[in-house]
Formats: C-alpha cells, sequence, structure tokens
C-alpha cells in the first residue's frame, strides 16, 4: 500500500473543518478545481468516498467521518510535539459519545462506562436529551450510542431500519422508602391506599406496569410527585416520607448507607436497559468493548 500523502490529508482536513470547498480553497489560497483534484486523489488512495455534495455544501460520509477522526489525531499530535518539545505536555485521546434519556438511572451509566473510566488516553461525551433528538445524533454519526430504558420502536417515533436496540440489562423494580417508614411488612398494592408514593412518568414500562397493576385491584394511589428525571426522582427519595417506585440501582448507595430501605420487590415489574446504536462499516472499537463486558 502506497504511503499516505498527508497534504492531501491536510487539505481534506482543511475542507471538512470548513464545510465549504471556497472557503477552503480561500484559506489554503489554493484554486478549487486544484483542491479538488487533491481530495479526489485521497479518496481514491482510501477507496472510499469521503464527502457528498449537497448544493455548496460538503457533507461529510461515514468514512469521511472516520477520516476525519484520524485527521484530527494526526495534526493534534503535531501540536502536541511542539508542545512536548516546549514543556507542555499533552495526551492524546481517543473518544466515545454516548447520548442518554434523562429517564435512565445516572448509575446504571455510571457502571456501563465503569471499563473506561480513568483511562487517560480515553475521552468521554455523554449528552442527554430526547430519544428523537438523540436518535438524530445518531444517524448523523454525532453519537456512538444511545443508552435507554425501552427499545426505540416502544419509545414511539420512526425508527430508520439500520438502528439497532440490544437489552444489555435487566432489573427488578420496587418500592424503596426510609426507615422506620413502615411498623409492619407491607401489603401490596392494598397498603398503597392510604400511603403516599413518588413515580416516575407516565409512560415509561414500570409505570405502566404499576399503574396497570394498581387498576386491576381498584386501588387508587395517593400520588405525591411524577417525575421524568431519575436523578430528580433518587433526590426525591432520599428527602420524603413517602415510597418511590424505582429499580434499586437507582438508589444503589441510599441503599448502601442504609438512608433508603428496601420495602417491596414487585413481582415480574422490571426495567430494561437499552444500548441503541446504527449499523456502521467502522464502529466505535471502545463501544465494542463495551457492549461484550
Amino acid at each position: 500500500m502506497a504511503a499516505l500523502n498527508y497534504n492531501h490529508l491536510r487539505y481534506f482536513h482543511a475542507v471538512a473543518h470548513a464545510g465549504s470547498l471556497t472557503r477552503a480553497a480561500q484559506q489554503l489560497n489554493l484554486s478549487q478545481s486544484a483542491l479538488s483534484v487533491q481530495l479526489k486523489a485521497l479518496e481514491a488512495q482510501l477507496g472510499h468516498a469521503l464527502f457528498e455534495r449537497e448544493a455548496r455544501r460538503m457533507v461529510l460520509t461515514e468514512a469521511g467521518k472516520i477520516a476525519l477522526d484520524y485527521a484530527d489525531t494526526v495534526f493534534a499530535a503535531g501540536d502536541a510535539l511542539q508542545s512536548t518539545l516546549a514543556g507542555r505536555v499533552r495526551l492524546d485521546q481517543q473518544v466515545l459519545r454516548i447520548g442518554a434519556l434523562p429517564t435512565l438511572s445516572r448509575n446504571f451509566q455510571a457502571e456501563f462506562i465503569a471499563p473506561l473510566i480513568g483511562r487517560r488516553d480515553v475521552e468521554l461525551i455523554m449528552v442527554s436529551g430526547t430519544l428523537k433528538d438523540l436518535l438524530a445524533q445518531l444517524e448523523a454519526h454525532e453519537l456512538d450510542v444511545v443508552l435507554a430504558n425501552q427499545p426505540p420502536r416502544v419509545l414511539g417515533g420512526a425508527v430508520a431500519p439500520d438502528i439497532i436496540s440490544r437489552r444489555i440489562a435487566q432489573q427488578p423494580v420496587g418500592l424503596v422508602g426510609p426507615p422506620g417508614l413502615l411498623h409492619r411488612p407491607l401489603r401490596f398494592p392494598q397498603d398503597l391506599a392510604k400511603l403516599p408514593v413518588l413515580l416516575p412518568a407516565k409512560g415509561l414500562d414500570i409505570r405502566t406496569g404499576f399503574d396497570q397493576l394498581l387498576d386491576q385491584a381498584g386501588i387508587q394511589p395517593i400520588i405525591l410527585a411524577e417525575v421524568d428525571d431519575m436523578a430528580m426522582l433518587r433526590l426525591l427519595a432520599r428527602s420524603s416520607d413517602a415510597l418511590t417506585l424505582v429499580p434499586p440501582i437507582v438508589v444503589k448507595d441510599e441503599l448502601a448507607a442504609g438512608t433508603l430501605v428496601e420495602v417491596f420487590t414487585i413481582p415480574g415489574l422490571t426495567e430494561e436497559f437499552h444500548a441503541i446504536t446504527q449499523r456502521r462499516r467502522f464502529p466505535n472499537p471502545l463501544l465494542g468493548a463495551l457492549l461484550e463486558t
């Protein structure tokens, strides 16, 4: 294989960041035709189209985004060399971009990324948002994975055929509360007619299953709060004299410390955790290692 032409790579790097052949040509003091020839030469050598031409914009293909990651690393390494020789140390990193729904336990997210925590050669970028926004970022190759507590087709919205969802964990769901809240074992579900509860927002599997159980028993619960953010639900559970419906992983630290106790595990009610990815020719190797773990 012929050695990579780094002049071609630099030209590609400039066009990718400028988003326009015209702007990049001006920055490089080259004609557009000359710059286009250099890009075609790089694409021929790599064996993949790096851009799609859309009107006046240059849009990166999947191969182009992979190439840009490497180009960023290559030219950052040159900057790092200069910094090192000038006495300033810089460590280049691999990047893994993770999106998560706000309804997903922060503790679960922490356990998912635990194998990468502490690795100085890895940068983790974590964002939250709606399923629609996160899937759009996944399809635009701005995210490597989306973490959710339900498959995307259950959560609603149009899902591209190359979107893949795999269940990576499952947890029982129960009621937790402060120590001493009850003086006898909970009778489920009848005691919930007179005990206040904190619940996840409607639309989640665990809330739907919980509501169905109480409806079947003719129980109308006393709801103090309905929360669509598990971190907020955890805070409320810690500061309230109420029962809270959660998977235990959400409040694992409080359970370990004894500030909350498991009051009742609801038979048959579980929460699933899903990793949503897009079928790609060049998957992020960091993600593959996490999913295998």
